[in-house]
């Protein structure tokens, strides 16, 4: 902290030196007025200096003025000019200087010594001298021990006295009564560490006699050690932030770029798509015309060699119009042999007209498809959505606590009729699934699972995730699995919880029991037909609860995920049904 009378010589706007660099009978041979006062004033107090010192960096100050400068700076153990700057180790002593002081008495003769400035008295803000009369100074100290505050001019005693030698100077302060005891009167010296109050000598053996007290000075050095310790913690805690801060700019400018790159490879790829869906639908047009060309082409052959025929009918039909109108009877028999023939011919037409649909069915397979498509993007689009808003820079939120705060996170899930097992009887909307001995007429897919009564959800799950499933009868397992879990071969690669790639938790009658890569792990917990599940996707967590009038934990998980998960049931015996719950 700037000692006060620093601050006050900071803010005058001229600073004065010594021309100490001319001899002392050239600067007495100068006419009195041409030397003004700042040139013999102390730029500490701005007046004349008295008992001037001369400090190694060659600046001149009075002999109290830089005693009380330096007092200020004992804690640092570093001391300064007040002008220059410069900084001293151990602390110089002072002697006066002769040839300034015999200066400074030869002007005060002359008459240069005029009044204070106006600054150097007391204003409403400033603490008066207590000594003054009439227009009170400026005080530069307050003494603890007099409990007086001085200008600079009444404080020298303080300096010049053996009296005053243990006499405790302060900046100065408008508080000094409260250092009086109300009670004795007296100056309280003494701190009452039992009632944590500052007391007189006298208090300590009259109402405080028998408390824990010490000195005033002792209780603020253990204070003080407190303060430091207070003050490294913040400064220990600010570092920490600062560095906090910049790791979160950086984090900024981590995701401006991730979300640019994002938006520029979102819009290739959508981009690729349209100009996909743009070629099939050309390429359907051109197959749609280049069809529609060989089938006209061969309808039209087909008319001309229709037309040609009826031409040639029309024809003999001529031919045997005129016969028949032939009045020779030898005439009309001679040449009716050759025309008789024409007339006998039994050929019948081989065009059978029937409603055809043509191109329509070409429609119906290109809508087919439309639908298909905007299946899949609603399905898509919701995982898209959901995995954009679930980008969280900051550290992650804590894991719900109450049910209410898990239902926050509910997912309405559905399961995937193309996953599920030939046994397994899927029902209430896709939401059901029962194990049954009766094999189920399910086409044929990829997808399916072959080798036990498995599922796996239609939506993908990323983010946090909460939903329940309600069990009947039997053992039921309650899984989430990797999209790319095999669904055929051997136990181990398409059995929930037998590989890396599933975790489930059976759900015995009794009992519980996790499993993970063909590790079991025993789980306690109260019996329930009802099971919830919490999924933070990006912290690696996942939780099962049971769940009943109350919400117990069963089991967590603490890992990374690396791929979406997808729900999974799993019913152990015939009859037993396991339900996604409607939680909306």
């Amino acid at each position: 902290m700037l000692f006060r009378s620093e601050l006050k010589l900071l803010s005058v706007s001229k600073k004065v030196k010594l021309r100490q660099s001319l001899p002392l009978r050239a600067e007495m041979a100068e006419k009195g007025d041409q030397l003004d006062r700042e040139t013999i004033s102390c730029s500490i107090c701005l007046d004349l200096l008295k008992d001037p010192v001369t400090i190694p960096c060659g600046h001149s100050y009075c002999m109290s003025c830089i005693k009380g400068f330096w007092d200020g700076e004992d804690q640092r153990k570093i001391y300064s000019c007040p002008q220059c700057r410069q900084t001293f180790t151990p602390r110089p002593v002072l002697v006066k200087s002769t040839m300034l002081a015999a200066l400074v008495e030869q002007l005060k003769k002359t008459g240069l010594q005029a009044a204070p400035a106006d600054h150097y008295y007391a204003g409403p803000e400033d603490v008066a001298c207590d000594v003054c009369t009439g227009r009170k100074l400026k005080a530069l100290k307050s003494c603890l021990q007099c409990l007086v505050s001085y200008c600079d001019k009444h404080l020298q005693p303080h300096f010049e006295s053996t009296k005053f030698k243990k006499h405790k100077l302060v900046d100065p302060s408008e508080k000094l009564q409260e250092n009086i005891c109300s009670h004795h009167d007296e100056v309280m010296k003494m701190f009452c560490r039992t009632d944590q109050q500052s007391i007189c000598y006298l208090c300590s053996v009259d109402e405080h006699k028998g408390h824990d007290t010490v000195s005033a000075a002792a209780e603020r050095t253990e204070r003080q050690r407190e303060l430091e310790v207070s003050r490294q913690n913040i400064q220990q805690r600010i570092q920490d932030r600062e560095k906090d801060v910049k790791l979160l700019q950086q984090e900024v400018e981590a995701v401006s770029r991730s979300a640019d790159k994002a938006v520029e490879d979102s819009e290739k790829i959508f981009t690729e798509l349209i100009r996909l869906i743009q070629k099939r639908s050309s390429d359907v047009k051109q197959q749609i015309r280049s069809q529609q060309e060989t089938e006209v082409s061969r309808v039209k052959e087909l008319q001309e060699k229709l037309e040609q025929e009826i031409t040639e009918l029309k024809r003999e039909d001529a031919e045997l119009k005129q016969l028949s109108h032939t009045e020779d009877h030898n005439q009309f028999l001679y040449n009716y042999p050759s025309l008789s023939q024409l007339s006998a011919s039994t050929d019948s037409s081989s065009i059978n007209i029937r409603p055809l649909r043509y191109f329509e069915d070409v429609t119906a397979a290109v809508s087919e498809l439309r639908d298909q498509l905007q299946d899949i993007l609603r399905e898509k689009w919701t995982n898209i959505s959901l995995t954009v808003t679930e980008v969280d820079v900051l550290l992650p939120q804590p894991e719900p606590k109450t049910r209410a705060e898990f239902l926050k996170y509910s997912r309405e899930i559905t399961l995937d009729p193309n996953t599920a097992n030939t046994q397994l009887l899927l029902s209430d909307g896709n939401r059901k699934a029962e194990l049954t001995r009766q094999q189920q007429s399910y086409s044929s897919h990829p997808d399916r699972f072959t080798v036990c009564g498995e599922v796996l959800s239609r939506e993908s799950l990323t983010g946090r995730c909460y939903w329940e499933v309600e069990r009947r009868g039997g053992a039921v397992g309650v899984a989430v699995a990797y999209k790319n879990i095999s669904r055929a071969g051997g136990l181990h690669e398409c059995v929930f919880g037998l590989n890396d790639k599933s975790w489930m938790l059976h759900c015995g009658t009794y009992s519980y029991t996790f499993w993970f890569n063909i590790v079991s792990t025993s789980v306690s917990g109260p019996g329930s037909s009802r099971v919830g599940v919490y999924l933070d996707h990006r912290a690696g967590i996942l939780s099962f609860y049971s769940i009943s009038e109350t919400m117990t934990l069963l089991h967590r998980v603490q890992t990374t995920f690396t791929q979406p998960l997808y729900a999974g049931l799993r019913p152990y015996n015939y009859g037993d049904t396991a339900e996604l719950c409607k939680l909306k």
